[in-house]
């Protein structure tokens, strides 16, 4: 399962044997808000918004924009993971 940013919706995408997991965000200057993480309910616990957040964050990085977590997921993996505050 690959991760694809759909610029025209303003979200990462990963599809899912259960359909498709998002990650959503709203772009502000240099910024990219991330404001909601959904996976198919029936995809929940195996790890694949750890994964979707992960390529998000880091093609997000890529980008030269800063991260701004605003769901409670990505506020969570942040903290978990500090290489991404800031």
């Amino acid at each position: 399962m690959s991760v694809t940013h759909n610029a025209a919706q303003n979200r990462y995408e990963m599809q899912t044997e259960n359909g498709l997991a998002l990650a959503v965000y709203r772009r502000q200057g240099d910024s990219l808000i991330f404001t909601h993480t959904e996976v198919p309910p029936a995809d929940e616990g195996k790890g694949y918004a750890s994964r979707l957040v992960k390529e998000a964050l880091d093609d997000t990085r890529r980008r030269g924009l800063k991260i701004v977590p605003a769901c409670s997921f990505v506020v969570a993996y942040v903290r978990r993971h500090p290489e991404y505050r800031g």
